[in-house]
């Protein structure tokens, strides 16, 4: 169950690991296979407290989740959060890989679930977050503890600036046009981007684990510079929504329903009603005939060959050709 979603993850025996047993699935192995990631979990620890699971020590209940990311499981009291009801978020990126992928707090503002819903405040909890102001925020700021005189004085300089003299005007139009096809490209080269519109705006870093609806990851861009970025990160596969927890629920449900259906049945679901009692007429007849067929080597002792199965099969066409060469029509 550990390894339902461990990615890349490949037995080690027949490599380096185990020099003197052999893999029987890949017998060309490589000597070692770097896509394997040897965390604490190996050894039979979990969370940043590196405790057993379950703990004999630990008497607080308490659910271990598991992050998307480094696919390691945390109590939920770990977090730096209060973790929403589980049926309210599907996935979870813990503290750790939050920091790594840094890009995920833009995304946290609009998509990820609220984590303070069992408390007001993670105060409350002796929890202290640190929140990182954006650049916006700082300028806010600023401009809030400048003295009233010196905006009066900066907005001047700045109209005074913004005139346009009559011994440089053609300078200044060309320099206001080239500024403004450079600010044109700029746009358009940004508007695919979903994550620079969304880091325009503020954005909130705390020192906390983030957590997640079912269709989150369909909200992150795939525009060329965020692919590569994926990649320098080793997190392509947050755009794959067949990696989620979800689908490999769903995939194990389906192939359980696969498994149980009847084969006969599907075929019997796939005619009309003639073709129905026709079948299930055939079926009895055969059954009856093979099972007193079998039953006199059973009788005798005997064993069943090839040949037995082969001339049972070829006497019940003869009969089944017979019956119906006999057939009579009647029409109405």
């Amino acid at each position: 169950f550990l390894f339902f979603l461990s990615r890349n993850f490949r037995c080690d025996c027949g490599n380096s690991k185990f020099k003197n047993l052999q893999c029987k699935l890949l017998p060309e192995k490589g000597k070692v296979n770097s896509g394997n990631k040897y965390n604490d979990n190996f050894y039979g620890l979990y969370c940043t407290c590196k405790r057993p699971y379950p703990d004999p020590e630990d008497e607080i209940p308490d659910e271990m989740i598991q992050c998307i990311v480094c696919e390691d499981w945390f109590h939920g009291r770990h977090l730096g959060a209060v973790p929403p009801d589980s049926g309210d978020f599907h996935e979870m990126v813990c503290q750790a890989c939050m920091k790594h992928c840094h890009f995920l707090w833009a995304y946290a503002s609009q998509f990820a679930v609220p984590a303070l819903t069992k408390a007001n405040s993670l105060e409350d909890e002796g929890i202290v977050l640190n929140v990182e102001e954006s650049e916006e925020q700082k300028k806010e700021i600023k401009k809030e503890s400048r003295p009233e005189h010196q905006e009066i004085k900066e907005e001047k300089q700045a109209e005074q600036i913004n005139e346009p003299s009559t011994s440089s005007g053609s300078a200044c139009s060309e320099c206001s046009e080239r500024s403004f096809s450079i600010q044109v490209g700029v746009r358009s080269e940004e508007a695919g981007c979903k994550l620079k519109e969304l880091q325009s705006k503020q954005v909130l870093k705390k020192d906390t684990a983030t957590f997640w609806p079912s269709n989150w990851r369909s909200k992150l861009c795939t525009c060329e510079d965020c692919l590569k970025m994926y990649a320098e990160l080793e997190v392509q596969f947050l755009t794959d929504e067949c990696d989620t927890v979800l689908a490999y629920e769903n995939k194990g449900t389906n192939d359980q329903e696969t498994d149980r259906r009847d084969p006969l049945m599907d075929t019997l679901n796939s005619m009309n009603r003639v073709q129905q009692v026709e079948l299930i007429c055939e079926y009895n007849d055969l059954k009856t005939e093979l099972t007193d067929y079998l039953r006199r080597f059973a009788d005798e002792g005997t064993v069943v060959k090839r040949e037995d199965i082969q001339h049972f099969f070829e006497e019940f066409q003869s009969r089944k050709r017979r019956r119906t060469n006999r057939m009579q029509y009647y029409c109405s």
